[in-house]
């Protein structure tokens, strides 16, 4: 059964932008991906062999802290990204392509794809919102035929490098909220009308303020969350 019933008649916004539209955004790793973007990266460098051994190491080490919890995902690709190929971010979308052939469009999932169809047949604008960088997010949003509809952490560049910086607010937890605001408001879109899934707990904020959150294979925290405020649960995979 399809959570919730299609939205015919959206709340209005002035005449002079028309109705608002309804829209569905949808959460990327664990969500509309089979497994997240950061670990299918970090094993496409590694079978690639990207990085020596002694480089391993240090980024080992951030991956032990982001796993503890000392530093967040936006944090760690950041770092990250300073990492490959001496920072230039034109190197970053040229593995980027070939990670996304090689790897990334077969890591979306079929239930994805239909839950996307379903509601551009609606007529609802459809978006992804992920903590991930535009260097995971554009080939999947692409691949997806969303164009540019995506909300991404974005990293500073310089001089066609990266610093190792995000640019705030990242988009993550109340981050995600911010931006997807912004994004509704440029848009014309109506979040008391519109749809967030996710699998993760994170993105709580985000799911409240939504008129209809659903939990896509939730982790333990979310899946007690849509238990409690009676969410739709899915499966896309």
């Amino acid at each position: 059964m399809l959570p919730y019933a299609p939205v015919d008649d959206p709340n209005q916004t002035g005449a002079e932008r028309g109705p608002a539209i309804t829209a569905a955004f949808f959460d990327m790793d664990n969500t509309v991906l089979r497994g997240s973007s950061g670990r299918l990266y970090l094993r496409y460098l590694q079978q690639i062999r990207y990085f020596s051994a002694r480089q391993w190491l240090p980024i080992l080490g951030h991956v032990a802290l982001y796993v503890a919890r000392r530093i967040d995902f936006p944090q760690l690709m950041g770092w990250l990204m300073t990492q490959v190929a001496g920072a230039s971010e034109a190197e970053a979308w040229r593995i980027s392509e070939t990670w996304h052939r090689a790897v990334l469009r077969h890591a979306i999932a079929d239930g994805a794809r239909e839950r996307i169809a379903w509601h551009r047949s609606q007529g609802h604008h459809v978006a992804i919102v992920s903590a991930a960088t535009p260097y995971a997010v554009e080939p999947v949003a692409r691949d997806l035929g969303l164009g540019d509809a995506y909300l991404a952490t974005q990293l500073e560049v310089v001089a066609g490098h990266f610093t190792g910086r995000v640019q705030r607010p990242a988009c993550y937890g109340a981050g995600k909220v911010t931006l997807t605001r912004a994004y509704a408001t440029k848009h014309n879109v109506d979040l008391t009308q519109s749809y967030f899934y996710t699998d993760s707990s994170s993105d709580a904020p985000l799911l409240k303020a939504v008129g209809y959150p659903v939990a896509v294979h939730p982790d333990p925290r979310l899946a007690r969350l849509a238990a409690q405020h009676d969410w739709p649960v899915m499966r896309f995979y």
